[in-house]
């Protein structure tokens, strides 16, 4: 079964203030050591998933400079992971939507000959195996599987899609841009269906072809619930049950890294058996003086540690 898989490392850089004035979502440093990106990437190369394209527009010097050539990752820059940077655009500013953004891999999806497509943000942090979601995603029969995430949604935040499910998890209706209220489920990757070779992709192209030009850069919104709604699309989900942390405001960022310091939470994203790979960087352990403690915190190598630190995210080559 292949899968090719897009990669949005900016779509939510607006919300993100001072973290992302240099830097895109994707590189933004989480848990001492990693970077958002390393989440979603790993889970695709656990997964068997070799052919990725990264979409960015701006800002992507520190995102390149993380992943180097991609061994860290058991992967090859230029020969399967590849950076999708706009050709031209008359928008500046971050894309309008991702259906605006997937024009850019347009060249990259006419030439793929995979079986399905896997469309992930990552601004979702989470250890998920993807291989298992096809395999769901292929037994549904249907055009398309969002992975959905209970719980997320809480009568405040809109989210870009709010599932309700019945009691077998059948999809009953769809909402997007909405705050939607307890219980329901939001969804943010995305499985595109293909029952033969090739129709993943091109119905994919097609889609965007056809609505960007009118104006339509959503693909939750303009895609995905419009289609539902006139019965044009069959919807799957695939619900996430372990731990997910949704990046995508500052607030949320801060929330979620102190939520690193919970065990249950630790050892759900950190897993041996589908390790979360980074960048290596050859740096001494951090140093303890004789008064240094850090009781409850995650830290980083590289640190100098003289005194009391509480409960902290301390990333690395700090001096405390």
């Amino acid at each position: 079964m292949e899968a090719m898989g897009i990669i949005f490392s900016n779509i939510y850089d607006n919300n993100m203030g001072e973290l992302t004035r240099e830097r895109t979502s994707a590189s933004i440093p989480f848990g001492g050591r990693y970077r958002q990106i390393d989440f979603i990437l790993s889970n695709m190369a656990n997964s068997g998933i070799r052919d990725i394209g990264i979409i960015t527009k701006y800002n992507y010097q520190s995102l390149m400079d993380h992943l180097g050539n991609c061994d860290e990752w058991d992967l090859k820059l230029g020969d399967g992971v590849r950076f999708l940077p706009p050709y031209a655009t008359g928008h500046t500013g971050a894309y309008r939507g991702k259906l605006e953004a997937l024009q850019t891999a347009l060249p990259v999806l006419e030439r793929n000959d995979s079986d399905y497509v896997v469309l992930a943000d990552t601004t979702v942090l989470c250890t998920i195996n993807f291989l298992e979601v096809l395999e769901k995603h292929v037994e549904s029969g249907c055009d398309i599987t969002v992975v959905s995430k209970a719980g997320k949604c809480d009568g405040v935040k809109p989210q870009q899609l709010a599932m309700k499910l019945d009691e077998n998890g059948n999809l009953v209706d769809l909402a997007a841009g909405y705050s939607a209220p307890d219980r329901g489920a939001s969804s943010r990757a995305t499985s595109w269906a293909g029952q033969t070779p090739r129709r993943a992709g091109k119905k994919l192209i097609s889609v965007i072809r056809d609505m960007v030009p009118h104006g339509k850069y959503h693909f939750e919104r303009d895609f995905i619930l419009q289609h539902y709604l006139e019965g044009r699309l069959k919807v799957n989900v695939y619900p996430f049950h372990n731990v997910a942390l949704f990046n995508e405001s500052v607030l949320e960022y801060y929330n979620n890294s102190m939520a690193l310091l919970k065990e249950d939470v630790r050892r759900s994203l950190f897993r041996s058996e589908v390790p979360i790979y980074t960048k290596v960087r050859d740096a001494v352990p951090t140093l303890f003086g004789e008064n240094g403690q850090a009781p409850n915190c995650v830290l980083a190598d590289g640190c100098h540690l003289y005194g009391c630190a509480d409960s902290w995210v301390i990333f690395r080559e700090v001096d405390i």
